[in-house]
């Protein structure tokens, strides 16, 4: 009778065989040829490899038996290193011995890009150091693989979000939002703009030499039809005076200028008081995320804001200065906003700093208002993104149908 293998088999040369990874108890190690097989404790098998590459030590976890990891994978994922190391060798420039690794390489993008000149800087730097960096670490650059980006995918997919997201199910009627249902996982839209960093540096990398090709195919994960949070006209009422009565008095003015332009949080929290035109009602915005643009405002807001810049103290050049902050300026109002939030009736679970620029953009959309119109408000880089809001119900779908009905005097 065969019996299970043990931590012992790992040095008997037992060949890495189904039969035989079957067979090993928890603890239990295979290795054969740089590859490794674990049964951990509880069950799942991991496969590793420790192999020498071009002088370089490479060793790595590579998969686990319950994500579907094979022997044959990690034979070609080790193949693909040795191809990778000789293409290398044969295009480098002379002195370039050591393969700049994905740490060093996310650090050194983002100091040239802000020397460029880059677009949503901030984001990235959080997207590369909360999730891309601790994945990729030290691997080499050009040896990022089409695998390595599935196991980043599948390991984010599983991972709690930081914050819940702003799509929900249709389910979530009636919980203090017109749509509600907080995402427990990290979403595929989450995902999918943590890649397009992870994309845009290859491009950059590739750019500025640092790399000869891209390394690894990358392919975004399909994002779904869900809800938008947004706030009907009585909570936003609601909220509003709760922002009114909360002791932060820059949170007032902030949820003002949020409901009644669409813009960003950091675009708000960014204003200069020489970037607010009130005879022309717009905002001034330079570095917005689809670029600069001037921001239409209403007349409303366009006198709320002359009164803030009048009771600015003299050489302020902020909206919503900020002592404590390094760049002069408040860059977050989480705290007093989620309180106001409560007292409102709402839940800060669901209604984030976001909220308030989706449910002015929703009901732009809902007052009927064209889409090319709304996207110029607020400043979505393309007319698709803007689509999404027209369904988030069927009210001011419905009218439209109503007026063809009377336009055409079918009744």
């Amino acid at each position: 009778m065969d019996r299970p293998a043990s931590v012992t088999d790992k040095v008997t040369g037992a060949r890495l065989s189904r039969s035989n990874m079957r067979k090993l108890a928890p603890g239990g190690k295979i290795t054969e040829r740089g590859i490794t097989f674990e049964r951990q404790p509880n069950g799942d098998g991991v496969f590793t490899v420790n192999v020498m590459i071009d002088g370089l030590r490479i060793h790595r976890v590579v998969g686990r038996e319950s994500d579907g990891t094979t022997r044959t994978q990690v034979e070609e994922f080790i193949a693909k290193l040795r191809s990778d190391a000789k293409y290398d060798r044969l295009s480098l420039p002379k002195g370039r011995k050591i393969a700049l690794s994905f740490r060093d390489a996310a650090s050194k993008y983002l100091e040239k890009l802000e020397l460029e000149g880059g677009k949503d800087l901030k984001m990235k730097r959080m997207r590369l150091a909360r999730h891309l960096v601790p994945f990729f670490a030290d691997t080499p650059l050009s040896k990022i693989s089409t695998f390595d980006i599935e196991r980043y995918k599948k390991q984010r997919a599983q991972e709690k979000s930081a914050r819940g997201g702003d799509r929900v199910s249709d389910k979530a009627k009636g919980q203090g939002v017109k749509a509600a249902d907080k995402a427990q996982n990290a979403t595929p839209g989450t995902i999918n703009r943590e890649l397009a960093v992870l994309s845009h540096l290859l491009s950059k990398a590739i750019e500025w030499g640092w790399i000869t090709h891209r390394p690894a195919k990358l392919s975004r994960l399909k994002e779904g039809d869900g809800r938008i949070v947004y706030l009907t006209v009585e909570q936003v009422a609601k909220f509003i005076e709760a922002a009114k009565a909360s002791d932060n008095p820059q949170l007032y003015p902030f949820v003002v200028i949020a409901v009644e332009t669409s813009m960003r949080m950091s675009e708000i929290l960014s204003i200069r008081r020489e970037n607010v035109d009130v005879q022309r009602r717009v905002i001034y915005i330079p570095k917005a995320k689809a670029g600069r643009r001037e921001q239409p405002i209403p007349a409303h807001l366009a006198t709320f804001l002359k009164g803030c810049i009048e009771a600015l103290p003299p050489g302020t050049p902020w909206l919503f200065p900020s002592a404590a902050a390094k760049s002069g300026h408040a860059v977050d109002i989480r705290k007093p906003f989620i309180k106001a939030v409560r007292n409102a009736g709402l839940d800060p679970a669901l209604v984030v700093r976001h909220t308030l620029r989706h449910t002015a953009i929703t009901h732009l959309v809902q007052a009927g208002i064209d889409l090319p119109t709304v996207k110029r408000i607020s400043g979505h880089k393309t007319l698709a993104m803007v689509e999404r809001y027209a369904h988030q119900n069927g009210e001011h779908i419905q009218e439209a149908m109503d007026t063809l009905q009377s336009r055409l005097k079918l009744v």
